[in-house]
């Protein structure tokens, strides 16, 4: 099963030519995933050839304008596509208000069903396979990171094990596989472990944004294969930095290091930074976790299955 984030924008607090207000895709198999959406979401979304359609929740951080303000764009653009499955929107209390509001000012027109969910600890969507789950951060309003989470996939099957118990193929092979055990014609029984591995981790990708550091974060995002975290500042500015309720990229790899995460991906950029700055940030936040990776706007990663 694909899984695969796109980084469709890196810009915090302004949009800037070339730097489009911060926000993540992710696509498991198809359905697509939206964390956050501030203004022009859509044309990263257009120029990757996303489609809305696909869209099956958004994961909306905190109520500043730089996450949320693109949200009414893509909300109409989506009754343009013949949706018919409802949308799942989930954040904040007053995203609630904020979705109602656009409508009723905005006159939109909405063929399709909205299901707004108030984000809270724990796990706030799930699917076949997988589960979204929010995690409280330290910010000016209220404010959520998310992580999405794959179940363990069975284990793998054996066929030469099988082959050595003597277990024919055919309907017993599907039963074993299916964690079922058999009785050969013998009478010895067989358990579907003596010839299945043991279960296979799932994959893990984390969001978090507009937070000042506080080592729990870590916690939360234990085990990511890709973890998405800002990195507003460089580590010079950290007192900058905790005056604002934001993190400096340094901050950002300390997470990465903490939580066992494989890939740090940094975004939310102060737009103080010009594109050759930028460097300074990857440059601290390598100091710490050197699997680090200074994401551009529409940047792409594919995360493997786990064996």
């Amino acid at each position: 099963m694909n899984l695969e984030a796109f980084q469709l924008g890196t810009s915090g607090m302004m949009p800037l030519p070339g730097r489009f207000l911060t926000s993540v895709l992710v696509r498991r198999d198809g359905d697509l995933f939206l964390f956050d959406s501030g203004e022009g979401t859509q044309v990263s979304m257009k120029m990757l050839n996303l489609r809305w359609k696909k869209i099956s929740a958004i994961f909306i951080s905190h109520m500043h304008a730089d996450h949320v303000t693109g949200l009414p764009g893509i909300l109409m653009l989506s009754s343009q596509v013949d949706r018919t499955d409802p949308l799942y929107v989930i954040g904040p209390q007053k995203l609630g208000d904020y979705i109602e509001s656009s409508r009723r000012i905005l006159d939109m027109y909405i063929n399709y069903e909205i299901r707004f969910i108030p984000a809270e600890t724990g796990v706030v969507y799930s699917g076949d396979g997988f589960s979204v789950q929010a995690f409280p951060l330290i910010h000016t309003k209220p404010c959520f990171g998310y992580a999405l989470v794959e179940e363990k996939r069975k284990g793998e099957f054996h066929p030469d094990k099988a082959m050595e118990l003597g277990i024919p193929k055919g309907k017993l092979w599907g039963q074993l596989q299916n964690g079922m055990s058999v009785t050969l014609d013998d009478g010895r029984v067989i358990e579907s472990s003596m010839v299945i591995g043991a279960a296979r981790e799932g994959r893990k990708i984390s969001y978090v944004t507009d937070t000042m550091y506080f080592p729990q974060i870590a916690d939360y995002v234990h085990d990511s294969d890709i973890l998405f975290c800002e990195g507003m500042f460089e580590k010079a500015l950290r007192d900058t930095a905790r005056e604002k309720k934001h993190m400096t990229s340094y901050e950002a790899g300390l997470i990465a290091r903490d939580s066992d995460s494989l890939k740090l991906c940094l975004q939310h950029y102060s737009p103080r930074y010009s594109d050759r700055e930028l460097r300074i940030l990857e440059r601290d936040a390598k100091e710490v976790f050197p699997d680090t990776v200074l994401t551009r706007d529409r940047m792409s990663f594919s995360i493997p299955l786990k064996d």
